[in-house]
Order: C-alpha cells, then structure tokens, then sequence
C-alpha cells in the first residue's frame, strides 16, 4: 500500500496534503460503513467505523503512526475529553449519598480487574513492570463507545445507567492511577508518601483546570441561551483549552474533562440542552477517535506470540467486571440479572486506553513497547467485540428502544409488504 500511496502522491497535490485527502476519504467510507451495518444487522455504528480503521491500518494506510504525536495526539485527547466531559454531566454527586453501594460496586470491579489481569500476565512471565501497567490500563471500561451503543439502540433503563455511571468511574480511576505511574516508571522504590505524592500532583492539577472549566461555563450559561449552537461553540472551546492546559501543567487533560463535567453537573443541576446543538460536528470527531483508534492499534507491530496471552487478559478482564459488580450488587437497587448484564456492558476498550497506552509509550523508551504491544491488540479486539458485546447485553436487558430483529423492517423497500 505504500508504494501505491507514494504513486499516488506524486500524481495528486491537494493544498491541505495528501494525509488530509487519505483521511477524507476514509472517514466517508467509514461512515458509509456504520450507517449500512447498523441497518443491516442492528449493531451500532461504531463497529463499522472500527473494522474499516482496522482493515485500513492492516492495509498500511499511512495517515497515523504511533506512538501518537502532534495533531492526531491532540484530536484523540479532544475526542475523549469531550465524551468524558458530558460522561461527568450525568452524575449527579449527590445520588452517591443516598446510594453509595454504587460507588462500592465500583471499586470492587476495578480491584478485581487489575489484580486479576496482573496475576495472568505474570502466570505467562511478563514483567512485573510491563504487568502492573496493562492492568492499570485494563481497568478502564469505555464511556465513548457505550454512549454510542447506548445512542444506537436508543436505550434507556437502570442497566444503561449504572453501565455509564461505572464505565465512568472506571476511567477516573485508571487515568489518576496511570498518569501518575507513567511519572515514576524509572524511579526507585518509595514509601507511601512517595508513591502517593504522584496521584495526588495528577488529581490537583486536573482538578484546578477542571474547575476553572466548569466556573467559566457556568458563569455563560447565566447569559447565554442553553439551547443556542454558541453556547455548544463556547463548551467545546473551553474543552479543547482546558486539554491543552491539563496536558501541559502536568495534569491528565481528561480526567481534568471528566471533573469538569463533574463539578459543572452540580452547580448546574438542570439537564443540559447544548448537547444536542453540536450535532454532526460531535459525531465527525467520535467517528475520527473511534477510526483513529483503530487505525493506529492495527498498525502496531503485532507478536503473534502474544495471541493467547491476549486473549487470556482479555477473558480475565471480563469475569472480574462481572463478577466484581454482582458480588458488591447487595443494597445497589438492581437485581444480580441486571448486575450480570451490566459487567457485560463494561467490556469495551477504546480511545481512554489508548491514551493511557501512550502515554507509558512517551513515559519508557525500553517498557513502552513492551506495554503496547500486549495493551493494543487487546483494544483493538474490544473496540469491536466490546461495543457487540455492550448491544448484546442492553437487548437481553430489555432497555433496547429499537430491538434488532425490527432492523430487516427498515432495509425493505418501500412497495415491500411490512408485517
């Protein structure tokens, strides 16, 4: 495929280059693809979107490398920090009070996840090192890709909910854990203090700059419409700044999203309307984050030697959600069929880990390798399976506004008889 784009190249000069031309045209195809598979089978977008970045990065497209850099590094972090940010929007800190087994269930799976991913690693001889950092990695479920299920199947229900509210806090927990590891890599043994000091740094700044974020905007929001596409415009601004500053002061700039959205949620109670007003431009970076995902994960030099490891963590991973949030189920106001289905629901990986996997890669010249390339196949595979596996569970729950078996209605043609 390379020399086929080097042809190529010399033959088209766009003004805005050709990575700008190859990336047009893929994301169409991308669209195209998730609009189509969704109508023929009822799965949701984002598995299109994931197997034409996939089939795209095996083929050698030349529009991402890793580790991630420049632009691309910058558009995934936006990406995420935007999901992360309206993931934050919808929890309200005060339910915690009056239902804090939720947060128990929380902490229970990521313990079992990370112990349990750790543990198989080592049973296979990996490094202690390389093992701690994929299992931290490992913790975080995938806010982005469960709101797209979640959008695509039109659900609704406490499965969904508690789905997104611990996907949610998953991810906190893991971006604190690995951006404050990634900061001590190479470092000797330390006391408590030492090995606290670090979380605690990444949980300041993040929270500074995230609580600037949600000041400013509440304070537009007491002059601006809620409903008006500038006030969207003025969001993700603010947004994309504060990543820029959280990356930079040495915070974790989605995890500074994340606290944002948090704090932003309680001193503005009232459900948000500019959601809605970013529309198609929401959905185009969603899509580019999921693709590039993809793109980069299935370009990554891949060991076949790993295959079964993998697939090992990535079977491990999934019994300790499940079994981490029905065994603390007791008092959380969901049934254990429910709490069954909501482990399954927490299966994906994606763009958070992706980021996190980056980020031990920029850390570790001599580690980073070795982390992604057991950390990228596992993404790439859940980035798929997870978002079917996600659908799968919101529909045997029962919260599917759209079931998938009504899909063949929506694919026949108009003088075709419906029953």
């Amino acid at each position: 495929m390379d020399e086929v784009m080097a042809i190529w190249a010399e033959w088209v000069k766009p003004s805005a280059g050709l990575p700008t031309v190859q990336w047009s045209l893929l994301l169409a195809v991308a669209a195209a693809a998730g609009h189509l598979l969704q109508r023929y089978s009822g799965l949701p977008k984002v598995v299109g979107y994931s197997l034409v970045g996939a089939v795209a990065g095996l083929a050698g497209f030349s529009g991402a490398v890793w580790p991630l850099q420049g632009a691309a590094l910058f558009l995934l972090e936006l990406g995420v920090a935007v999901v992360l940010f309206e993931a934050g929007g919808r929890i309200a800190l005060r339910w915690f009070r009056h239902n804090p087994m939720v947060l128990v269930q929380s902490l229970v799976e990521a313990i079992l996840t990370a112990v349990a991913v750790y543990y198989v690693l080592r049973w296979f001889g990996v490094r202690a090192t390389v093992a701690e950092a994929v299992a931290l990695i490992a913790i975080s479920a995938s806010p982005a890709v469960l709101s797209r299920v979640i959008l695509d199947t039109r659900a609704a229900g406490a499965v969904t909910e508690r789905s997104l509210v611990l996907a949610t806090l998953s991810t906190f927990y893991a971006l604190t854990l690995v951006s404050a590891r990634t900061g001590t890599m190479h470092r000797p043994e330390t006391d408590l203090v030492g090995t606290l000091y670090p979380v605690a740094v990444v949980l300041g700044i993040s929270f500074v700059v995230g609580a600037a974020m949600a000041l400013v905007m509440r304070m537009a929001l007491r002059v601006m419409n809620p409903n008006s596409e500038n006030t969207a415009i003025l969001v993700v601004a603010l947004i994309a700044a504060g990543t820029a500053l959280a990356a930079h002061f040495g915070g974790s700039a989605p995890l500074a999203a994340l606290i944002g959205g948090l704090m932003l949620k309680q001193l503005h109670p009232r459900p948000w309307a500019w959601t809605r007003q970013l529309g198609t431009a929401a959905s185009l970076l969603t899509m580019m984050m999921f693709v590039l995902v993809s793109v980069v994960a299935a370009k990554a030099e891949w060991n076949p030697a790993v295959a079964g490891m993998v697939l090992a963590l990535l079977f491990a991973r999934a019994l300790a959600k499940i079994v981490g949030v029905t065994s603390a189920n007791w008092g959380s106001g969901t049934s254990f069929r429910q709490a069954f289905w909501v482990g399954c629901a927490l299966s994906p990986m994606s763009s958070v880990a992706m980021l996190m996997t980056s980020q031990f890669v920029a850390s570790s010249l001599t580690l980073g390798p070795r982390i992604a390339s057991i950390a990228l196949p596992a993404i790439l595979l859940m980035e798929v399976l997870g978002a079917i596996i996600a659908t799968f569970a919101i529909h045997r729950a029962g919260e599917s506004g759209q079931p998938m078996q009504d899909r063949s209605l929506e694919s026949t043609r108009p003088g075709d008889a419906r029953v």
